[in-house]
């Protein structure tokens, strides 16, 4: 068994996944508006196999897409963290950071918040030279998230989990060398 990190910013808790996590888990990941630029809608078996996934990566390496809460609720609002994708994609291996956050917290700064510590994480803690983002070419709210971190677009790629014809399987790839890191 790993030790793991876990940490907090001004607002929130970034720590490993608890059973209580897998409804509310499982309700933004039903939320269309959530997930608007994913394939699918996920059902409650599919999200807490995610969610169960997450958790054991935690347990392994020690970090990973974090649980994401309110402080001052405790309120479980999604995750953000960092994650090595599974997919042979165009610029692998490479490490990702990452976010899903319920509807209700949107627009409010948490993601860009929580992210900026994941970076720091990923940056002085675990050593890593670059991490990357990317989302569909679409998804103006993510890619404005990534360029408050201060990452820069660095071109397209077909997507190999998005089915073809799909209009999200075209994505946009987003970098934070080490260099460019501010913390």
């Amino acid at each position: 068994m790993a030790n793991f990190i876990e940490f907090e910013t001004e607002r929130l808790f970034l720590r490993q996944w608890t059973p209580a996590d897998r409804k509310p888990f499982a309700a933004l990941n039903a939320d269309p508006r959530v997930m608007e630029f994913f394939p699918a809608r996920l059902t409650r078996a599919e999200s807490d196999t995610i969610a169960d996934h997450c958790q054991s990566l935690i347990q392994e390496r020690g970090w990973g897409f974090w649980a994401t809460e309110l402080k001052a609720s405790r309120e479980f609002i999604g995750f953000v963290g960092l994650h090595t994708p599974s997919a042979e994609l165009p610029f692998s291996p490479c490490v990702e950071i990452g976010w899903r956050l319920s509807f209700s917290h949107w627009g409010k700064g948490l993601a860009s918040e929580a992210a900026r510590g994941a970076l720091r994480i990923g940056f002085t803690s675990l050593g890593l030279d670059e991490i990357v983002s990317f989302t569909a070419v679409g998804n103006s709210r993510s890619r404005a998230v990534m360029e408050r971190l201060n990452m820069y677009e660095s071109g397209t790629f077909e997507h190999p989990q998005v089915p073809d014809g799909s209009s999200l399987r075209l994505h946009c790839l987003y970098r934070l060398p080490r260099g460019r890191y501010d913390a």
